[in-house]
Formats: C-alpha cells, sequence, structure tokens
C-alpha cells in the first residue's frame, strides 16, 4: 500500500467531565480511566487514518504528569504520529481544565501502537503518514526512535 494520508486526517479530540464515580479517596481521575479513554481516542485516531478495524499492539509508558480532580474538564487530543507496514503510532495527550479558574495543564502523555486487521483478526497493511505542522514533523522525526526502543523492549522479555 503506497498511499500517503495527512496526519491531520487522523487528528480526533474528546472532551470528558471528571466525575465522583471517576475518582478515588482523593477526588482524582482513576489512572486506569484515564488509560482506558487514551485506549478508545487511540483506537479512534487510527481507524480515522486507516479505515480499518484494530486492535492495540501496546502502550508506551503512561506518565501522569499531573492529577484530574472531580469537576475538572479532560480534554484528549490524539494523532497518528508514525506508521509501520501494518502498524500505526497514535499520540495521545490528555490535558485538565479547571472549569472555575480556566486553568489548563498537562495531564498525561503517551504514544500506543495500534495494528489494522481484517475480519480474521489477522494484521493487514496501512496507508503511510504525512507530517505537515512544525509538531507533526517533530513527532515523525522522532518514531523512529520509539519503534526502535519497542523492539529492544521486547527481545528483553
Amino acid at each position: 500500500m503506497n498511499m500517503t494520508i495527512p496526519m491531520k486526517q487522523s487528528r480526533t479530540i474528546s472532551t470528558r467531565l471528571v466525575l465522583p464515580p471517576d475518582t478515588n479517596n482523593h477526588e482524582t481521575i482513576f489512572g486506569g480511566r484515564v488509560m482506558a479513554y487514551i485506549d478508545e481516542i487511540a483506537a479512534i485516531s487510527s481507524m480515522k487514518h486507516s479505515n480499518k478495524s484494530v486492535v492495540t499492539a501496546s502502550i508506551d509508558s503512561v506518565d501522569f504528569i499531573s492529577a484530574a480532580r472531580v469537576g475538572d474538564i479532560l480534554e484528549l487530543e490524539a494523532v497518528v504520529s508514525s506508521t509501520g507496514r501494518t502498524s500505526m503510532e497514535v499520540y495521545v495527550r490528555v490535558r485538565s481544565i479547571n472549569v472555575l479558574t480556566g486553568k489548563s495543564k498537562m495531564t498525561t502523555e503517551s504514544f500506543v501502537t495500534m495494528v489494522a486487521v481484517d475480519e480474521d483478526g489477522k494484521p493487514i497493511p496501512v496507508p503511510s503518514v504525512v507530517p505537515e505542522t512544525e509538531e507533526e514533523k517533530r513527532l515523525f522525526d522522532t518514531g523512529q526512535a520509539r519503534r526502535e526502543y519497542r523492539k529492544q523492549r521486547k527481545t528483553l522479555k
């Protein structure tokens, strides 16, 4: 498959309100809930890129930079940052916004690898991705190093 698609085509934004059932005894959102949101938006972004069904192959380290509290708004943004033959690396950034102060802060960021699959669950080729903005070029240019790191990590297991 030689087709190339601009990164912006996969850009996906989701907004969520942090409610009490989403939180722990510190009234901050459960990390697992954030990880589920990350997995979901990465799947949507990669499906928009590939027009295929996808499965999650890996989630790189998820760094919880700051906590989101009850009443905060979470904004998740995802974009396919690089591609392999059947895989797509998706960059996901999560920001929290305090609705009373308007203050926004980075909460979490992660890279998720999704694989396109056919009806039998077998990997199938995906289009290449083309960066256009400076941020997209930075993500794209550093993608190969992350892919190599993932390969090394697999061989250590």
